[in-house]
């Protein structure tokens, strides 16, 4: 059976390399250690194999039913919603930490994303509560979504205004009983409506009425699908749910994701539409950015995790599956060989190798930063933490993502003409994993804050301290890593020349190539992730560092290697895009 993510490879993660062992004596994870964290692995790596892996294809073949204004999804998201329910997957995000949850949760998505993203955002949602919000709507809504009775979502996309969230018209009126009258429509609302669960609580970003133009004027409410009956917060009880005046407008027929419903909301068509305030006003786009590195830390593990499942299903296909001879054999009578004695094959397997574990090594890192950042003891180590995190969290969730799609091609080259039917599953995957490079910001939006803000503010700082990470490393190394310090150091000489032309007012001179600069940058960080891996492993001989060190050669002397073109692409301003007409296309 497919193991979806490799236990070995996560084991020494969390052991050899992230020092778990060491977050656990933070004072905000005094309660854990590995008596409590392995016991959390063995539970999600069961549900996500023994339910959610084997739901998925049916789950994907029929998507939710859109009827009489309600949206049904399939029998069997019921059974995976209650498993998940009963593992804790909503309430574990705010209790272990993040570096723990950001691993274990790459089993569930690889299992079944679609089920596991009915609890992702309900979590989400449920920790903007409870970060922002006042007692009595913590009272009201906090205990029912983490304990999976009412789910949760992040209602921001409005159809005419799409990633520009400054453009939201979405109106919120105030009134004397301390809600506010919410109308307007958004659009992509994952797990809008289903009939998993009583109630939905939507997390809606609006603009009050008086309230500044642009992204300054922008609010965050929270607007249940059904409204308590009693006041909010009384007693913390909700004895009666009434109708809020949310309405599915529209299914959005996606290819991939295809058990989460997608949908258009419109809220308040009859003017009874209450929602409550979460936050000070006009402060809606602070609290979502405050919870934007976490949200796009999950986006790169449903990339990395997305990217394993169809890189196992391969391996398993390849070893199996017999074709061809071996290169200058002519005997036609001999044997067939697996597909694995094929070179071609191997490169690429491996190159999914080194795509899946180095994703799941950044993303382990980056939230490692994060618990830090947020929880750690002293003050300086928690600064330098939060320029990292700041600075690897648009590589962390763009890389997984883009290269995760290229990895799911390769999963489905190898099986050939059986790979590309819907009777073998990583026709699917491929269709999921392209979500990931598009939803929490596309790879485009994470190229220009990445170059735009991230590896220039405080004069270039997270870049240096990044630069500092990875020369341990490279002074650890018992490998060559001439390659990667060369196009580590060019990183740094081509941030500083891009910077100075924006400081200059050459805005375009800067950015035009923001996509290449973020393509050069990760594989520049992965480089430092294979060399840390590559590392960890320096005094073992057996077939698990043997296999983690040819993925690290790989990178180094196949991809790092690609860095001093893009550099140069980036610094020569190249404008053959820039300049382009719409005219002439």
């Amino acid at each position: 059976m497919n193991p979806l993510v490799s236990d070995p490879f996560v084991d020494f993660l969390l052991r050899d390399v992230l020092d778990v062992d060491a977050l656990c004596k933070l004072p905000a994870f005094k309660s854990h250690s590995r008596e409590t964290i392995d016991p959390w692995f063995a539970a999600c790596r069961r549900v996500a194999r023994e339910v959610l892996f084997p739901s998925y294809r049916a789950i994907d073949s029929e998507p939710p039913r859109f009827e009489g204004g309600r949206v049904f999804v399939h029998a069997r998201m019921h059974d995976a919603w209650r498993e998940l329910v009963g593992l804790g997957a909503i309430s574990a995000v705010s209790e272990l930490p993040l570096t723990v949850t950001t691993l274990s949760s790459a089993y569930l998505m690889a299992g079944n994303c679609a089920a596991y993203g009915f609890a992702g955002l309900t979590a989400g949602a449920a920790h903007l509560i409870e970060a922002f919000a006042d007692e009595q709507l913590k009272a009201t809504y906090l205990e029912k979504m983490q304990s999976g009775q009412w789910t949760g979502t992040m209602a921001l996309t409005e159809p005419h205004a799409g990633s520009s969230l400054g453009d939201v018209t979405t109106r919120a009126r105030p009134t004397d009983s301390g809600h506010f009258l919410i109308s307007g429509a958004k659009i992509f609302i994952s797990g809008g409506d289903q009939d998993l669960t009583e109630n939905v609580v939507h997390l809606v970003l609006a603009r009050i009425d008086g309230s500044p133009a642009g992204s300054k004027g922008i609010s965050l409410f929270a607007v249940p699908k059904r409204r308590p009956s009693t006041s909010l917060g009384l007693n913390g009880g909700v004895t009666r749910l009434e109708d809020n005046d949310v309405q599915v407008s529209g299914v959005i027929h996606k290819i991939g994701w295809r058990g989460l419903p997608s949908l258009a909301l419109a809220f308040g068509d009859e003017g009874n539409c209450h929602g409550w305030l979460v936050g000070a006003p006009n402060q809606g786009l602070r609290c979502m950015f405050q919870m934007m590195n976490e949200a796009r830390i999950m986006v790169g593990v449903n990339g990395a995790a997305t990217a394993s499942v169809a890189f196992h299903e391969s391996l398993a296909y390849a070893r199996e599956r017999k074709q061809g001879r071996a290169i200058g054999n002519p005997d036609i009578n001999s044997p067939q060989l697996p597909l694995t004695e094929h070179a071609d094959v191997r490169r690429m397997l491996l190159r999914q190798k080194a795509i899946v574990e180095g994703s799941l090594g950044l993303l382990g890192l980056t939230a490692r930063y994060a618990d830090v950042a947020m929880h750690g003891v002293d003050e300086a180590e928690k600064a330098r933490a939060k320029l990292l995190l700041d600075l690897l969290t648009p590589i962390a969730k763009t890389f997984p993502a883009e290269k995760g799609f290229e990895s799911n091609a390769l999963a489905l080259q190898i099986h050939g003409g059986y790979g590309y039917s819907s009777e073998y599953l990583p026709e699917a995957w491929l269709r999921d994993q392209k979500l990931n490079t598009i939803h929490e910001g596309t790879s485009g939006i994470q190229a220009l804050d990445l170059l735009g803000r991230k590896v220039v503010a405080g004069g270039g700082a997270a870049l240096m301290a990044l630069r500092e990470e990875l020369e341990v490393e490279l002074g650890r190394a018992k490998f060559d890593v001439s390659a990667l310090r060369s196009a580590a150091d060019r990183m740094v000489e081509l941030t500083g020349a891009l910077g100075a032309r924006g400081a200059s007012g050459d805005l375009d001179g800067m950015l035009g190539h923001s996509s290449d600069f973020l393509e050069a940058m990760s594989v520049v960080v992965v480089g430092w992730v294979w060399t840390r891996l590559a590392n960890a492993v320096a005094s073992r001989d057996d077939d698990f560092a043997r296999g983690l060190r040819a993925a690290a050669q790989y990178w180094l002397r196949t991809e790092v290697t690609r860095v001093p073109a893009l550099a140069t692409l980036c610094e020569s301003a190249e404008r053959s895009y820039l300049e382009l007409k719409e005219s002439w296309l």
